[in-house]
């Protein structure tokens, strides 16, 4: 039985393979020149957010200040981190569904279900970039909300990893389902179906967008391993009624 790891560990080893190292070559420049704008973006305004946000903690919480700042701090980071997420695989998003077919074609010696071109593939991958993005942000907003309430708080870090990993999930096990005509309703149920793959495979793949300049192999190598997660764990699952 393929395990998420494993998936993640093969699909980097394919995308760097003879005939498919071209398709991330685009998709790596794109996401280099955003790593560096948001490192320096990040220098020049982290600070002033914290300060920012401590000043609206309410003077009756002030001996929570040494607890309040480090959740902060992570709260702002993940933000971040899931800013850049979002707004590198809408970039990437035409590039990582072209290499989706791509690995399925190489793994499985057939072409996904739907069998488009580059182009029609780059216009309907943006499309639903943008459905992912109507699903993920409310919910992050709503997180980021509830890291401010007394107590609640405190176990605001294990919501964020839980939801940091479902939302990787979506993110790249949807570039096959798509190619595969798996509708985004269809797709949420498959991966709630085999929750313990999803979350772990989002787990694993989110552990690898923290790398710094690795993570520019490893997400391409994150689409071809959801192309591995999808034959093992999705395809064979029933169509929704």
């Amino acid at each position: 039985m393929l395990n998420a790891l494993t998936a993640l560990s093969r699909g980097t080893r394919l995308v760097l393979s003879p005939g498919l190292r071209r398709y991330v070559f685009l998709p790596i420049v794109a996401n280099l020149l955003l790593y560096v704008g948001t490192i320096v973006y990040l220098l020049d305004n982290f600070g002033g957010w914290l300060d920012y946000w401590m000043l609206k903690v309410p003077e009756w919480l002030n001996w929570l200040e040494w607890l309040i700042w480090p959740l902060l701090v992570v709260s702002l980071a993940v933000v971040v981190f899931f800013t850049f997420t979002l707004v590198s695989n809408l970039i990437a998003a035409p590039f990582y569904g072209f290499l989706a077919e791509k690995v399925e074609r190489r793994v499985t010696g057939r072409a996904p279900l739907d069998d488009r071109g580059f182009a029609r593939t780059a216009i309907d991958a943006l499309g639903r970039e943008l459905v992912k993005l109507a699903y993920i942000l409310p919910r992050m907003a709503l997180l980021f909300l509830l890291g401010f309430v007394p107590g609640l708080n405190l176990v605001m870090p294990f919501l964020w990893a839980a939801f940091s990993a479902w939302m990787m999930a979506i993110t790249y096990l949807d570039y096959p389902m798509d190619n595969n005509l798996v509708s985004f309703a269809d797709m949420k149920r498959r991966l709630r179906a085999r929750w313990w793959p999803t979350l772990t495979f989002g787990g694993w793949v989110m552990a690898a967008s923290w790398v710094p300049v690795l993570n520019l192999l490893l997400l391409p190598g994150a689409v071809a391993g959801a192309v591995l997660m999808w034959q093992q764990h999705y395809r064979d699952l029933p169509v929704a009624q």
